[in-house]
């Protein structure tokens, strides 16, 4: 039986890999006719469309024909993780909402933020990426439990911010760590060796004390990415900067409801208010909601089919629950986040 199950696996991955060379060429063939010119200019991928509610009877009939599109950014913000089409998680972003801004029937975005923040040039492309897209179109933001740090960053880009009350959001500020290894070093009889071409080049070295002029340096460069994220919130909620940066703006992280005091999201409530103000800024109401998935890859199958019964499965919780910071990169990341 068991060798039976084996010869019929064969030559499913047989048949598979059959018609996948068969579509491949399908389309390299099709993509050749069409070029005049013997170049192939290739297309952004698209993600597929998923209903999350239907449209509501309305009684206009063009009306029941616009859509909302919802779009997920759940974690770490990061460039190292890769992306569903796009080669990073940061790709799939900004491919989705090109997606809804190029579709004419999307009315309207709600951008959901489930984040603690990450990666200053990653929150920054995808904060671009939002007030883009709110140029062409209103884009609502949805904070869920935590919308802090490069989240809040990201969720200002937004034309509409909304918090449940209990969201934990804010901690604007920036953070950079590394670990001093010099007393561990000299417990053990170890000795770090360095040459180098300045004086500054190993400045977050762990085998050694850092000078006060490395120490100035770095404070600098931590307040010069500081001084941004405190000029995009002042210009996208149209507050004082010496308010901000004498109040909330401490790094401190706040919830939905003193967010909402300190103006920083414009009103409290849930996915439903998230979708009913879409539907008002975008003059589209009864719209169908939809997500964007990913879309099936034959690769992923095959890495699934050949995955052996003796495969070991491993769950690290503490890199489930704590971030992979890297030393000598600037966060967006509540303190809490940091080791």
């Amino acid at each position: 039986m068991k060798k039976d199950s084996l010869g019929c696996l064969g030559i499913l991955l047989v048949v598979i890999l059959a018609v996948s060379l068969l579509l491949n060429f399908v389309f390299i063939v099709s993509n050749t006719a069409r070029s005049a010119s013997g170049f192939v200019v290739a297309k952004a991928p698209k993600f597929e469309e998923a209903i999350v509610a239907d449209a509501k009877p309305a009684k206009d009939a063009k009306a029941a024909d616009t859509k909302i599109a919802l779009i997920h950014l759940r974690g770490i913000i990061t460039s190292a993780d890769p992306g569903a089409i796009g080669e990073t998680m940061v790709d799939d972003l900004k491919l989705q909402f090109e997606q809804a801004v190029d579709d004419a029937k999307v009315k309207a975005i709600v951008l959901s933020i489930d984040s603690p923040g990450g990666e200053v040039t990653a929150s920054d492309m995808i904060y671009e990426a939002v007030r883009n897209a709110r140029e062409k179109k209103p884009v609502v933001v949805l904070m869920g439990p935590l919308a802090a740090s490069g989240g809040y960053y990201v969720a200002c880009g937004g034309s509409h911010l909304i918090a449940h009350a209990t969201t934990f959001t804010g901690s604007i500020g920036v953070i950079m760590q590394g670990i001093n290894y010099e007393g561990l070093f000299d417990k053990v009889g170890l000795e770090m060796v360095t040459f180098k071409s300045g004086k500054f080049k190993d400045i977050l070295s762990g085998s050694r004390p850092m000078t006060e002029e490395e120490k100035s340096y770095i404070q600098g460069l931590i307040m010069q990415t500081y001084d941004k994220f405190v000029g995009i919130v002042a210009k996208e909620r149209k507050l004082p900067e010496d308010q901000l940066r004498n109040g909330v703006a401490d790094g401190r992280v706040v919830s939905g409801k003193d967010a909402l005091e300190a103006r920083l999201v414009d009103q409290l409530g849930g996915v439903e208010a998230a979708y009913a103000k879409a539907m008002e800024l975008g003059n589209a109401p009864g719209s169908a909601i939809i997500r964007y998935d990913s879309p099936f890859h034959l690769g992923r199958l095959f890495r699934l089919l050949g995955q052996s019964e003796k495969t070991k499965i491993e769950v690290r919780v503490t890199d489930a629950l704590t971030p992979k910071l890297e030393t000598g990169r600037l966060y967006y990341l509540p303190s809490f986040y940091a080791p």
